[in-house]
């Protein structure tokens, strides 16, 4: 196999040979303004994360198995239209995409069923994932047999070799983003998100970077969320935040996959367009980082302001769920797959 590219530098590499998307200048510039702002203001930070009410507000043990489970299962929610949505209430509110699993999983767990233990779900039957996961719409979650097939894989790894927890693998990073991240793409193979483009592989690693971050974010940058290196991560490639990025012009489709995207065509992984789109967006966001460190280094009251290409990541992606309306005109890219 060929050398692997870090998933910043597949994106510079993607970006630099890309045919169908191209990073819009000024939508960068623009965009960084818009979260600068939020971030002088403080109405967007690393807090953000654990603000979501379906998120986990302890710091312990039990919290960075959650946290594995779901990202482990963090793939694939979207649906042609609202009416095909799987559903899940949960405390008199329903939820969709990711929010379901969130609320799928604190059910399960009020239920008194141990789904984030690794000893439970790796002997996982369909049925009792299918009961678990049950839908508040007429429609179930996609993908089940994948989502039981990671369940397994991972599951019996932790059993067999880290004592049936994610907390004893967390321990052996060093406190090292890096090292945390080049562990779970070894050692789990449903995380390994990786493609091969124009003679290099290069790596998207976006369910492994977001556990990374997630930890981080959740146990605010102590304990299992203490990383001296949090910024050597990059965003997470999805279907959701490349809409963003082309609602705010800082990535742009030329009018030949706009079309592919409008005609509802499902992508492939591994074809072009699927890999451009991820790799500009990557890039995108790298560039809006830049310009980002610039503003922030102008205004001395930002000196002690946390952000990073996880932070612009996150807000995108809220951005995008709350301006769903807004941004329906851009459609992102269908693919079914385990890495998104």
């Amino acid at each position: 196999m060929h050398e692997i590219l870090s998933p910043r530098e597949s994106g510079k590499f993607i970006a630099d040979r890309s045919i169908d998307v191209k990073i819009g200048e000024n939508g960068v510039k623009q965009t960084a303004c818009i979260i600068f702002e939020h971030l002088k203001n403080g109405t967007y930070s690393a807090a953000n994360w654990k603000k979501h009410v379906l998120h986990p507000k302890e710091m312990n043990d039990e919290t960075v198995d959650w946290i594995f489970l779901i990202d482990t299962l963090n793939f694939s929610f979207w649906a042609d239209t609202d009416d095909e949505k799987y559903k899940v209430k949960y405390n008199g509110k329903e939820y969709t995409g990711y929010w379901s699993l969130c609320a799928a999983v604190n059910r399960a767990l009020d239920a008194g069923i141990p789904i984030t233990s690794p000893s439970f779900y790796a002997t996982l039957t369909l049925d009792k994932l299918k009961e678990i996961f049950r839908s508040d719409s007429k429609n179930e979650m996609p993908m089940l047999e994948e989502r039981i097939n990671n369940l397994r894989e991972v599951g019996n790894i932790l059993n067999e070799k880290y004592n049936g927890s994610f907390v004893n693998f967390v321990s052996q990073c060093e406190q090292s983003a890096e090292k945390l991240l080049d562990m779970i793409v070894s050692t789990f193979p449903c995380y390994r998100d990786v493609a091969t483009h124009q003679g290099k592989t290069v790596a998207f690693y976006k369910r492994a970077q977001i556990l990374v971050s997630d930890l981080w974010a959740c146990f605010e940058g102590q304990g299992y969320g203490k990383f001296d290196d949090i910024d050597c991560l990059t965003m997470f490639a999805d279907y959701r935040v490349p809409q963003a990025l082309v609602y705010y012009n800082a990535m742009e489709y030329s009018d030949t996959l706009m079309s592919k995207l409008k005609s509802n065509t499902r992508f492939t992984v591994g074809e072009r367009h699927e890999i451009e789109i991820r790799g500009c967006s990557i890039w995108a966001i790298e560039l809006i980082h830049e310009e980002l460190k610039k503003k922030v280094a102008a205004d001395s009251s930002m000196k002690d302001v946390v952000f990073n290409s996880i932070i612009i990541d996150n807000y995108l992606w809220d951005d995008a769920r709350d301006k769903r309306k807004e941004m329906n005109h851009i459609p992102i890219h269908k693919i079914r797959t385990v890495y998104y």
